[in-house]
C-alpha cells in the first residue's frame, strides 16, 4: 500500500513540476521581452507512426509552435495557460474533475471556449506539452465502466488511504474511476481478465458467474474503453502477470474497440501505456457466426 501511495505522490509531484515549468518559461520569455512561444509535437495524421518496440502508436519528430506574436495565436496561447492553471489547482488541492467541468468551470474565470471540443482539445495540447495525460492532471470524462471479480485493492486516495474493498463487493460492479484506477492491488485469485464491449454481456457474465468459473476479473468497457480503463487494463496484465482477452461485437466497431486496447489509439499517440500490446480479441469473429450457428 505505501508503495503505490508513493508513487502517486512522485507522479503528482512530477505532473506539477511540468506544470511549473510551462508557466515559468512564459514568465521568463516575458521577461527577456520576448513574445512568449511555445513548441509541442505535431499531432497530425501524417505524424503519427507505429513503433514496434513499444508496440503502440506514437507520434513523429514533426513539431508545432504558438506563437503570441501572431494575433490569431494569442486566444488559444491563453486557453493553454488557463487550461494549465486549472490543471494546477486540482493537483496541487488533490481534487477531480471532468471534461465537461473543465469548460464550465471556464466562465467563472472569465475564459471562454467556442464549445466543449475546444476546451477538450486544449487539454489535449497540454498532455501533449507536458507529456502527461489528463487524468494526471485529475480530469476524467464522464464515461466510466466497470470491474468486477475476485480483487481485493487499496485506496489511495484522501480520506480513504488504508481502507480495502473486494470488487465483487457490488452485484452491478464497481466504477473504474480515480479512486479505483490509483488503487493498489493487494490480493486475487483472478487468473485472466475479460475486456467486454457491451455492458449487458457483463451484467450476464456476472449472473452466470463466469468471474467464479473461470476466476476472471470482468471489465465493461461501455463501448469504447475510455483511457483510464485502458491504463487500469495495462496495469493489472503487467503488475499482476494476467493474460487479457476482448470480447466485442462481430463488426468493424468491435475490431476497432479491440484494436485500441491492444495497439493505442491515433487520438492518444501522445502518450505511453495506455494499450495492452499482449491482449488477445478472442471474438466475435465473423467466422464464429458460421460456426455456431
Amino acid at each position: 500500500m505505501e508503495q503505490r501511495k508513493n508513487k502517486v505522490a512522485e507522479r503528482r509531484l512530477d505532473v506539477l513540476k511540468a506544470l511549473k515549468s510551462f508557466g515559468a518559461n512564459i514568465y521568463k520569455q516575458l521577461d527577456e521581452g520576448n513574445f512568449p512561444t511555445v513548441t509541442m509535437p505535431s499531432r497530425s495524421t501524417e505524424n503519427i507512426n507505429y513503433d514496434p518496440v513499444t508496440r503502440q502508436y506514437i507520434l513523429g519528430e514533426k513539431a508545432v509552435g504558438r506563437s503570441t506574436r501572431n494575433i490569431r495565436h494569442i486566444k488559444p496561447f491563453t486557453q493553454l495557460a488557463f487550461v494549465a492553471l486549472f490543471s494546477n489547482e486540482l493537483t496541487t488541492q488533490r481534487k477531480t474533475s471532468t471534461l465537461r467541468d473543465v469548460y464550465y468551470s471556464s466562465q467563472a474565470y472569465e475564459m471562454t471556449f467556442q464549445d466543449q471540443q475546444e476546451s477538450n482539445n486544449l487539454i489535449t495540447d497540454l498532455e501533449t506539452l507536458t507529456g502527461f495525460a489528463r487524468e494526471d492532471f485529475s480530469i476524467f470524462p464522464e464515461e466510466r465502466s466497470a470491474i468486477f471479480g475476485d480483487l481485493d485493492i487499496g485506496y489511495t486516495v484522501p480520506g480513504y488511504e488504508g481502507k480495502s474493498v473486494n470488487l465483487t463487493s457490488h452485484p452491478d460492479g464497481v466504477l473504474i474511476g480515480p479512486a479505483v484506477t490509483s488503487s493498489e492491488f493487494q490480493r486475487t485469485s483472478a487468473k485472466i481478465v475479460i475486456a467486454i464491449e457491451k455492458g449487458a454481456l457483463f451484467t450476464r457474465f456476472i449472473e452466470e458467474r463466469v468471474h467464479s468459473k473461470h476466476n476472471a476479473l470482468l471489465i465493461s468497457c461501455g463501448g469504447q474503453a475510455p483511457r483510464q480503463t485502458r491504463s487500469f487494463i495495462r496495469r493489472l496484465h503487467d503488475e499482476l502477470g494476467l493474460p487479457v482477452f476482448i470480447l466485442t461485437d462481430g463488426d468493424p466497431w468491435g475490431m476497432h474497440i479491440a484494436q485500441v486496447i491492444i495497439s493505442g489509439s491515433a487520438n492518444a499517440a501522445h502518450l505511453r501505456e495506455l494499450n495492452t500490446p499482449d491482449a488477445i480479441w478472442s471474438g466475435v469473429w465473423a467466422s464464429d457466426i458460421v460456426d455456431y450457428k
